[in-house]
């Protein structure tokens, strides 16, 4: 039984005209002839008397609806209660982070914890190589990524900053001692992509498979994590490209960050489940875009 049909069926009860309970309803008149007529299809009786001057209940229908208003309240109440809870921004949000809690992820994290006292941040690291799983299997309720993202499943915000990309080199590489290198010449340079299951979007914006002008780039195999991809760096087995917060975070004696000109820039922003938006997601996308 819909709980449409039961709906149209109190509230008509009490205002006995189609034109004042459909203006409840928001819906039209006809419709809610409609529906009640399917209600009374599945009663198998008549519910009410209705000429072209009056509409009134008939004994059947006084009847029904004394037996169905205390549950029918009970489930407005129960309506009531949960889209309460649902406005409400409380408990733990836990909230993925890739590799890097930069200053973007610790400022929206004291933003949002500012404004909303009764609800803690829990951090958690997200894989390079695998930057939704958590996310799909509930593990975290929204979480830091690139941008854009293409996943059907997935909603994403604003993007909450946007800064150059930086390759990293061994200091023993002939461009390391560089001040900037051009996108084109990412050519000559083997660059450490992501293993399975990092989607192909993904692996693209973390290591291109071409320049800008569509010169290949040679890949230097894969890697899960960053800190694995650097290590292969400081072995001079490949470069590895990182947004200027990370390459400032990941500083190192055996690793040189040289700024790529040419290439996009780099946008860190959030992802959700659609199905799993709540108050508090929201809230924390918005402490993200304040958070400057």
């Amino acid at each position: 039984m819909e709980f449409r049909e039961l709906e149209c069926f109190v509230v008509l009860s009490e205002e006995l005209h189609f034109a004042r309970a459909a203006e409840r309803l928001y819906l039209s008149p006809g419709r809610v002839s409609q529906l009640v007529r399917a209600l009374e299809t599945r009663v198998g009786a008549r519910l009410f008397d209705r000429t072209s001057r009056r509409v009134r209940l008939t004994p059947l229908g006084e009847r029904f609806l004394a037996d169905l208003r205390p549950a029918y309240e009970g489930l407005g109440a129960a309506l009531t209660r949960a889209r309460s809870a649902a406005r409400l921004v409380e408990g733990v949000l836990r909230v993925g982070f890739l590799g890097t809690p930069t200053e973007v992820v610790t400022s929206t994290v004291r933003e949002f914890e500012r404004r909303n006292p009764a609800c803690e941040v829990e951090l958690v690291e997200v894989p390079m190589a695998d930057p939704f799983g958590k996310l799909r299997a509930g593990r975290v309720d929204v979480s830091f990524t690139l941008l854009p993202v293409d996943e059907p499943d997935l909603e994403t915000g604003a993007g909450l900053n946007k800064v150059q990309m930086q390759v990293a080199l061994s200091p023993r590489h002939p461009l390391a001692d560089r001040a900037c290198i051009e996108a084109e010449e990412l050519a000559q340079l083997p660059l450490v992509g992501l293993d399975d299951p990092a989607p192909r979007r993904w692996r693209e914006l973390v290591a291109p498979t071409s320049t800008p002008m569509g010169r290949p780039i040679p890949s230097a195999g894969t890697v899960s994590t960053s800190q694995e991809g650097l290590t292969q760096v400081a072995l001079n087995r490949g470069a590895m490209l990182f947004c200027t917060p990370t390459a400032a975070y990941h500083g190192r004696d055996d690793v040189r960050f040289v700024p790529v000109a040419g290439l996009p820039d780099s946008v860190l922003g959030l992802v959700w489940r659609k199905e799993g938006e709540t108050a508090a997601v929201r809230a924390f996308q918005q402490a993200g875009v304040d958070h400057e």
